[in-house]
């Protein structure tokens, strides 16, 4: 039996998209017709539809699908959550990790939804400092929490692969509501446990 690889993908997106690709490709002196590249705008269309997907997508409604109640006030954390981006200003991708921490207040929501969140956000075209604020946004529109934090790192390829060529920087950015805000001790009881290894 033959490989069938199924994806789904709007055609008519696709098609246009394969057309600039192939435009693009040609401008930079490559020959869209040499075997390598045969297929290569059609394969970056639909990468690039993928690494994109989050504008079709909704962090609060997906967070709120596994929204239970729950009386507890003691802070849940999710850290060393992968990411990946694209930057906005290059179309170069950003990698790293993200932590997510939030105090409920009468809600909780699935762990796994705070990782798809920061999916929904790192599939579109971003910077970093944006992304940290959207998904300390969802979760308080979602939960309504006593306090969120969010803290992200990550490498940009475009520092490392053009302009200033440094391989080793890293760009942390951070974002903090309510109690993590307002209150040190709790902000630094965050800070401290996403920077330790428990196990």
């Amino acid at each position: 039996m033959a490989y069938s690889k199924k994806e789904d993908f709007d055609k008519d997106t696709t098609e246009d998209l394969v057309k600039q690709y192939q435009n693009v490709i040609d401008l930079l002196g490559e020959d869209t017709e040499r075997e390598g590249l045969l297929k290569t705008p059609q394969r970056v269309a639909k990468a690039m539809q993928f690494m994109t997907q989050g504008y079709k997508q909704d962090a609060v409604a997906i967070l709120n699908s596994a929204r239970f109640r729950e009386d507890i006030s003691e802070m849940v954390i999710v850290k060393d959550i992968e990411l990946y981006s694209m930057c906005e200003h290059h179309m170069l991708p950003f990698f790293g990790k993200a932590h997510i921490a939030y105090i409920p207040n009468g809600y909780i929501t699935g762990l796994s939804k705070l990782a798809r969140v920061v999916d929904v956000f790192s599939r579109r075209l971003q910077v970093q400092e944006r992304l940290t604020t959207q998904i300390l946004s969802a979760i308080k529109e979602s939960l309504n929490p006593l306090g969120v934090a969010v803290v992200i790192e990550a490498k940009h390829l475009c520092m490392m692969m053009r302009g200033v060529q440094k391989q080793n920087s890293v760009t942390t950015t951070s974002a903090f509501d309510g109690e993590f805000l307002n209150n040190h001790v709790t902000r630094n009881e965050f800070l401290k446990l996403i920077s330790s290894r428990l196990s």
